[in-house]
Parts: structure tokens; sequence; C-alpha cells
């Protein structure tokens, strides 16, 4: 078979290769995780990653330390919405990572309907320093769970004709993992984000009594049980990474409880990571977060 050497291949393999430097920058657990899938499903879920950081990039600091403005990083953050809508429509943008995004939501069943919630949650940290309970949890939907629905798209279709529903069952865990990440995350930053950046995700001990401590990290082991049972229904080259990611952040929640009410940034070392990672390549079952 003589190999493609189009335009438009050189193109998207660019974009792809674009999408896997954005992930290896910025996240090494994330990427090792990323390592364990398999080749069908490896590059979309990396240009998911890459255009999810880029977007995350213009309200959590780079563009503020750049020197722009609120109001410009809003009007950024809009275009880079409709240019990425726009890609998916029509199948190419000049943006390297919109175009790498694009082609795999048109592979595998990504439309507006999460990309939209996506950007919503991200505009909120444009707009929103303190949450209840409500926008708490349609914050998390748009910022985490909608990434979750994404990448199982690409599980679920990546390499196929026509992309299809993923099943109830699984969109579920997907749903409850990405949120549980999402918590584990703000709980571990809360001191950052509070202090740095002026927001408020969780209302952890605070005067009018939205959430303690104990009840945000109960919520998180109940996600990541409920999602860890749903795994092994997973293709089956997409069982080890997730297994990996899951018990990570299990191995960070059960840490956040031990550590208490702490100012240090809970982390697993990097032994540890390796030895998860080891455990999922061999087939283990996801950890349990209550055990």
């Amino acid at each position: 078979m003589t190999p493609d050497h189009s335009a438009i291949a050189l193109y998207d393999r660019t974009a792809r290769d674009a999408a896997a430097v954005v992930i290896s920058a910025y996240s090494t657990s994330f990427g090792l995780a990323a390592r364990l899938l398999g080749p069908r499903v490896r590059p979309h879920v990396r240009n998911i990653y890459a255009l999810v950081r880029v977007a995350d990039e213009i309200v959590d600091g780079s563009a503020e330390q750049a020197g722009m403005p609120l109001t410009a990083q809003r009007r950024v953050l809009d275009a880079l919405e409709e240019e990425t809508l726009l890609a998916v429509e029509e199948g190419f943008s000049a943006n390297l990572i919109v175009h790498a995004f694009a082609s795999t939501a048109r592979e595998c069943g990504i439309g507006a309907d999460l990309v939209r919630p996506f950007f919503s949650s991200m505009r909120t940290d444009l707009e929103v320093s303190s949450h209840d309970a409500g926008s708490h949890d349609s914050y998390v939907y748009g910022s985490a769970e909608v990434v979750g629905l994404m990448c199982l798209q690409t599980f679920v279709n990546a390499g196929g004709s026509h992309p299809r529903p993923a099943d109830p069952d699984l969109v579920d865990g997907a749903r409850r993992l990405g949120a549980a990440f999402q918590d584990v995350n703000f709980l571990r930053d809360l001191p950052h984000d509070v202090g740095s950046l002026g927001r408020d995700y969780l209302g952890v001990d605070g005067a009018d009594g939205t959430a303690s401590r104990v009840e945000v990290l109960d919520r998180i082991d109940a996600d990541l049980d409920a999602a860890g049972a749903i795994i092994p229904r997973l293709p089956a080259d997409c069982r080890r990474a997730v297994t990996a990611a899951h018990d990570l952040f299990t191995a960070l929640s059960r840490r956040l409880r031990r550590a208490g009410d702490t100012d240090q940034r809970v982390r697993v070392p990097n032994t540890v990571k390796l030895g998860l990672a080891a455990r999922a390549t061999v087939g283990a079952a996801p950890l349990r977060a209550g055990a």
C-alpha cells in the first residue's frame, strides 16, 4: 500500500503531533495514562486534551500574565469556541490544535452538545468567583464530565465508519469519573484557587455550610467506585489507561483524606505513579476508593 503523502494527510499528522506536545508539556500524569491507550485511541485523547488545555490557559493565568485584560480573555475564548465548532463542521482549521480536535470530533461523533458546555464552564471562570451546590454541579459538568464523555466517544468510535452513542452505563461512568477528577483537583488546589485566583469552587467548611471536606471526599470516593465498576466494560484497548488514571486519583483521594486541612498541595510520588501504571498494565481491577 502506497503511503498517503497528500497535503491534508501531512497537515493532519502535524496537528496530531502538536497536540501530543501539549499533553507532554502540561501533564506527566495524564501523559503517562495516555501512553497506555491503544494506538487506535491514543491520538484522539491527546487531541481532546490539547484543546482543553489551551482553553484552560486562557482563563487560568497565561493570558493574564501576557497582559490581556478580562474582556480580551473572554473575546479570545469565545473566538476559540466558534473556531472549534466551525472546524468540526468544515473539517479544517488554521489552528493546529483546533484542527486536531476537529478531526477527532468528526470521526468519533463529538458535537456541539459537548463542546458548548465545556466553553460555558470556561467562561464561568472569568465571571464567577464563588459557587454554590448548583453552580458547582453545572461547572463540573461542563469542565470535566463532558471531557470524559468526549473521551468515551473516542473509546467507542475511533476507527469506525459511523459514530454511535455509547451505552448509558458507560456514559454514567464517564461522567462520574470526570466529576471525581475535578473535585480532587479542587481540593488539591484549594489554597491556590482561593488565594491566587480568588475562586471558591467547593465552599468547603464555609460559613454558609455549603460543604465539608469529608462530604466532598465521600462524594469523590462514591464517584470513583461507581466509575471503577464500569471500566471492565470499556473496549480492551482503553481499560489499562482508564484504570491507571482512576487509580491515581484514588490514591490522591486517600492522601487528601489523610492530610486533612493543609495548604500543601497533595501529590503522588512518581514511584507510586509508575507502580499504579504497572498494576494497570497487567490488567488489575481498579482500586476501591474506600478501601
